[in-house]
C-alpha cells in the first residue's frame, strides 16, 4: 500500500503557494549542522595494511562535467584492479549489473502520517507562466482536484508530481545500504526543494533586476540545461537562497544579497557558452561565480562581463578533487552559513597549493579504500556528493553536514582511513534529511533528553535518530573493511555496532514515532541484526558492550534527571 502526497514544501517551510512558503521560511531557525555525531577522528580510525594514494580506478557518472541533473545511471563502481573478490555481505541486496532504473514517479508511503509535499517538474520557466500555474492550481484545489494533477509544469512554480515511497524503498533506505531507488529519491527530493526555494526567492525579490537575471538563466538553460542545473543545484546555492529568503522577509537585519543571483546567472551563461552582457559589483576585489571560482578584476568598481570574461580576467578556479566531479570548495562565499547565522563548525579560508595537494592525496586514498572495501558505498558517495568544504584548523569535529547545502560535506583534512569513514557517515545525514523532507518520521520536539553513546551531551529524538542512522552505516562499513583485513577494523565495528544496538531499543519505544517512523526504525534494527551473520572474532563484541555499559552508567550519574530516557 502506498500513500500519495499532494503539495510541496521547501526546506524552509510549507504552504499552498510560493509566498506562504517564503513567509514561513523567514521564521525558521538559521542553518546548522544536522543532528547526530561525527565520525572517528584520524587518531581513532584504524589504518589499512598499506595506505594507498592512487585515485579512483573507475569513475562513476560524477566524472562528467557538468553533472546532468537527471544523470544516466551506471552500474556500481568496481573495486580497483587486482583487488580480491568482495566477501559475502549480510543484508545487502545488489542491483543487477547494467540495470537501468525507471524514470517514473518515485513512490511515498507515509503510513497516513506523511506531510504534504511533492516534486517540481520541468525547467526554469518564466515568472508569468509560474503565476498562471499557481492560479490554475488554486482553481483545481477549489474544485477538489489534487494540486499535482494535470498538465506539465515548468520552473520553480511548475506543476507538482506526487512523491511516493514504497515500503521496499523505505526499508532499503532504513538499512543505510545503497540502492538505485534510494539514491534517485534523494536526488529528486533535493532538486525539487531547490527549485521551490529559488521560485520563492524570485517571487519575493523586489524590482526588475532579479527578473533580468532570471531571464539570463532561462536563456542559458535553452542552450545547455545541464550546465544551468549544476549551477542552481550546487550546494552553496542552497545556503545563499535560504539566507536571502530569510533576509527578504526579516523586518530588521542586513539586506538580502540579491546581487548573487547575477553571479549565478553569469556562471550559468559562461558555462553554457552563450553571448551575454551583464554588470556586477565585486566584493572585496573578487567576484565569486558558483561552480567556476573567482574573478579578480584589475580595478575596483562595477565589472562589465561578457562571454569572454573568464578567459580575459585574472581567475582563481574552483579546485576539483581527483577521480570525479567533486569540488573542494574553499572559495564560494556561501559554502557555509554567514557569521550572522553561524554553524557549530567553521570553514577554512582559501587553501594554498600545498593544502590542495594534501587534500588530493588524502581524497585519492580515501576513495581507494572505499572502492576496495565497499564499492557500492563508494558509488553512492560519488552520486550524492558534489562538494567538500574544508574545515578550519582547530575544529574538533571530523565532519559535518548542512541541511541547506544538500550534496556537500564539511570535513577536516585527515588520514585516508578516517576520511573514508567521515564520508560514509556524513552522506547518511544527507540521505535521512531528504527522506524527512517528504515523510514525517516522528512528532517529537527538540528537547535534549536522550543518551547518545557517541556524544557527551543529551540529544533530542531527531538527533538520536540521525546519529544512530549514520553509525549504523559506519558499523557496516567497518565490518566490510574487516573482512578485507584492515587492521583494527573489527574493533571499530564492534564499538560502533554496540553503540547502535544500545540506542535502537530506545528509539523503537518512543510513542512519538509515526507509523512510517516505526517502520523505518524497524528496518534499521533488522539491518543491525544481520551483522550477526559475520561477527568479529573472539569476544570483541562482548568487550565493546561491557565498555559501553560503563559509559552509560557514568552518563546517568552526570545526568540523573535523564536516567529514565537512557534505556527501555
Amino acid at each position: 500500500m502506498t500513500h500519495h502526497t499532494e503539495a510541496a514544501e521547501t526546506e524552509t517551510g510549507t504552504g499552498t503557494d510560493a509566498r506562504s512558503r517564503a513567509r514561513t521560511a523567514s521564521r525558521t531557525p538559521p542553518n546548522g549542522t544536522l543532528p547526530g555525531d561525527r565520525t572517528p577522528t584520524p587518531e581513532q580510525a584504524p589504518a589499512p595494511e598499506r595506505t594507498p594514494t592512487s585515485g579512483r580506478a573507475q569513475a562513476s557518472d560524477r566524472a562528467q562535467a557538468p553533472e546532468r541533473v537527471v544523470p544516466r545511471e551506471q552500474t556500481p563502481a568496481r573495486a580497483p584492479a587486482g583487488a580480491q573478490a568482495p566477501p559475502r555481505v549480510p543484508g545487502r541486496a545488489q542491483d543487477p549489473p547494467g540495470r537501468e532504473p525507471s524514470r517514473g514517479q518515485v513512490p511515498v508511503q507515509a503510513g497516513g502520517h506523511g506531510r504534504e509535499r511533492g516534486r517540481v517538474q520541468g525547467g526554469l520557466g518564466g515568472r508569468a507562466q509560474a503565476r498562471e500555474q499557481d492560479q490554475a492550481r488554486e482553481e483545481r484545489r477549489d474544485q477538489g482536484m489534487a494540486p499535482g494533477t494535470g498538465g506539465g509544469g515548468a520552473g520553480p512554480g511548475g506543476e507538482l508530481a506526487h512523491f511516493t515511497v514504497s515500503s521496499h524503498t523505505l526499508r532499503a533506505l532504513a538499512s543505510t545500504e545503497p540502492s538505485a531507488e534510494g539514491t534517485r529519491l534523494v536526488r529528486d527530493v533535493r532538486r525539487s526543494k531547490r527549485l521551490l526555494l529559488l521560485r520563492a526567492v524570485l517571487d519575493a525579490a523586489p524590482g526588475a533586476e532579479a527578473a533580468e537575471r532570471w531571464a539570463l538563466l532561462e536563456e542559458a538553460e535553452r542552450q545547455d540545461p545541464e550546465a544551468v542545473r549544476d549551477v542552481l543545484h550546487y550546494p552553496a546555492t542552497g545556503v545563499w537562497a535560504e539566507e536571502t529568503l530569510r533576509r527578504l522577509h526579516a523586518p530588521q537585519g542586513p539586506p538580502p544579497d540579491l546581487a548573487h543571483l547575477g553571479a549565478l546567472a553569469v556562471a550559468a551563461a559562461l558555462r553554457a557558452g552563450i553571448g551575454f552582457k551583464a554588470t556586477l559589483r565585486p566584493v572585496g576585489g573578487r567576484l565569486a561565480l558558483p561552480t567556476l571560482g573567482l574573478l579578480r578584476p584589475d580595478r575596483p568598481g562595477p565589472l562589465a562581463l561578457t562571454e569572454r570574461s573568464w578567459d580575459s580576467c585574472a581567475t582563481l578556479p574552483l579546485h576539483a578533487l581527483p577521480g570525479g566531479r567533486t569540488a573542494l570548495d574553499d572559495l564560494d562565499p556561501y559554502r557555509a552559513p554567514s557569521a550572522a547565522h553561524p554553524a557549530p563548525v567553521r570553514p577554512a579560508r582559501r587553501l594554498t597549493p600545498k593544502g590542495h595537494k594534501r587534500w588530493d592525496t588524502q581524497w585519492s586514498g580515501a576513495l581507494t579504500l572505499l572502492e576496495r572495501y565497499d564499492s557500492t558505498r563508494a558509488d553512492e558517495i560519488g552520486r550524492l556528493l558534489r562538494s567538500v568544504v574544508p574545515l578550519a584548523g582547530g575544529t574538533r569535529s571530523s565532519g559535518a553536514t548542512l541541511p541547506a547545502a544538500a550534496g556537500s560535506v564539511l570535513a577536516r583534512a585527515q588520514a585516508p582511513p578516517a576520511l573514508a569513514a567521515t564520508l560514509v557517515h556524513e552522506v547518511q545525514h544527507g540521505k535521512l534529511a531528504a527522506l524527512a523532507d517528504i515523510l514525517t518520521l516522528h512528532t517529537a520536539d527538540r528537547t535534549p533528553r536522550f543518551w547518545a553513546p557517541w556524544r557527551s551531551d543529551p540529544r533530542p529524538l531527531e538527533g538520536l535518530l540521525h546519529g544512530a542512522y549514520a553509525h549504523l552505516a559506519l558499523a557496516g562499513y567497518w565490518q566490510r573493511a574487516a573482512l578485507y583485513g584492515a587492521r583494527g577494523a573489527w574493533a571499530q565495528h564492534a564499538r560502533v555496532r554496540a553503540q547502535v544496538a544500545a540506542v535502537l531499543p530506545v528509539l523503537r519505544a518512543q510513542p512519538q514515532l509515526t507509523l512510517t517512523g516505526r517502520e523505518f526504525v524497524d528496518g534499521m534494527a533488522a539491518a543491525e541484526r544481520t551483522m550477526d551473520e559475520l561477527p568479529p572474532p573472539g569476544d570483541q563484541h562482548a568487550t565493546a558492550r561491557r565498555a559501553l555499559e560503563g559509559e552509560r552508567r557514568a552518563w546517568c550519574e552526570d545526568h540523573p534527571e535523564l536516567a529514565a530516557f537512557v534505556q527501555v
